[in-house]
């Protein structure tokens, strides 16, 4: 089946915004001039797809993002024979492009694919760099230019949804979390339009919340979560509903769990 959520960005795109918290963009260089596979890790919402769109646009490479799920099989990586104007032809696929093309293939949230798509990342993540296409009888060897990304979330692990020990040390990794409130106050202002004092705001009720984390949350309030209420609010919506939209409602269905968000936002916003 096609992925519709796919996408391969143009290397002279403008670069996107992201906001630099340490060395991460220094280690991302490293590890593709090193031709070294780099795993993420971090909370929903927290920067890791922004800061692998923005070093790929800054290295001048086109990127290749799959987000993965349930029913993501190898094939849908590598590609499959498919029936064209009447012939079967094969259509490469997302992996199998960057391979033969050279750019960065990042998979999001890797855990969530099924099994035999860690079978076909193997070759690819030693010194092989290879990537067999046992279908069409093709052993491809990766160019320098090519790298693999992937990503997850640790808060979501469990024992049938983690990458196996064995997995994970073929990669570099690198932690990411929530920027420290300065920075994310200024990430909020850049990417909403929201003036400054507005975001910090927001970035301290996010703090507050994030807290409940583990107890009647399962996630925090993501920067983009935050990104999105302070647009609404300078779009001219209430304070008030563009919280409930963006801070309550995409976090719990709970109605005490909202109830008790509510209370938080009202006794920062009034």
């Amino acid at each position: 089946m096609p992925l519709s959520s796919v996408a391969a960005n143009a290397s002279e795109q403008e670069i996107p915004y992201y906001q630099s918290v340490g060395n991460e963009c220094a280690m991302f260089e490293q590890a593709f001039q090193q031709r070294l596979p780099l795993l993420l890790k971090g909370p929903t919402g927290c920067g890791k797809t922004r800061f692998v769109s923005h070093m790929a646009a800054k290295l001048g490479k086109p990127l290749f993002t799959v987000s993965c799920h349930d029913d993501l099989t190898a094939a849908d990586l590598t590609g499959r024979y498919l029936l064209q104007g009447g012939e079967t032809r094969w259509v490469d696929g997302p992996l199998t492009r960057a391979v033969r093309e050279g750019g960065i293939c990042y998979l999001d949230e890797v855990v969530e694919a099924r099994k035999d798509v860690t079978v076909v990342m193997h070759p690819l993540t030693d010194d092989r760099r290879l990537l067999p296409l046992e279908r069409t009888g093709e052993l491809l060897e990766a160019p320098d230019d090519f790298m693999l990304v992937v990503s997850y979330n640790p808060g979501y692990q469990h024992i049938l949804k983690s990458l196996k020990p064995s997995t994970r040390q073929r990669f570099v990794a690198m932690s990411f979390d929530f920027p420290p409130p300065a920075v994310e106050r200024d990430i909020v202002a850049r990417e909403s339009g929201l003036p400054a004092d507005q975001c910090a705001a927001l970035v301290n009720l996010a703090a507050s919340l994030r807290a409940m984390k583990g107890q009647d949350l399962e996630e925090g309030i993501s920067t983009r979560l935050l990104v999105y209420c302070a647009t609404l609010i300078g779009a001219g919506m209430p304070i008030l509903d563009a919280a409930r939209a963006t801070l309550v409602e995409p976090l719990s269905d709970d109605a005490d769990v909202q109830e008790g968000l509510m209370e938080a936002i009202h006794a920062t916003f009034g």
